[in-house]
């Protein structure tokens, strides 16, 4: 028997217009087919997220990354494209000065350990 599972947050802007018009966290789970504590628990999250918006925080994914989702930071894709290949040039020179640093490392120990 499959799993009949729906992500709330695919229907957060129908859901959010639906509360503003005056009902009640129970009658916009009956519509949409969710439960009333599933419908609790969004609101609460979600005037968590405004909150931060409002105050200027970053909204930033839980858990570890994906391993195919974005390598940019979310402070990061939310600037111009351009300052986006500038942010990713930057940091592979970095990576680039940090592996020169240890060949360097590295040459030295071998010539001082006497071996080429």
């Amino acid at each position: 028997m499959p799993r009949k599972y729906r992500h709330i947050k695919d229907y957060e802007k129908e859901l959010i217009e639906y509360i503003q018009q005056g009902h009640t966290l129970r009658e916009t789970g009956e519509k949409f087919g969710f439960a009333y504590k599933e419908m609790r628990d969004f609101k609460t999250r979600y005037n968590r997220n405004q909150k931060k918006l409002a105050a200027g925080i970053a909204i930033k994914p839980k858990g570890r990354p994906r391993k195919d989702g974005n390598k940019l930071p979310p402070s990061v894709q939310q600037l111009s494209k351009l300052s986006q290949l500038q942010y990713e040039l930057a940091s592979k020179d970095r990576y680039i000065k940090r592996i020169e640093m240890e060949n360097e490392l590295m040459r030295d120990f071998l010539s001082l350990t006497e071996r080429k």
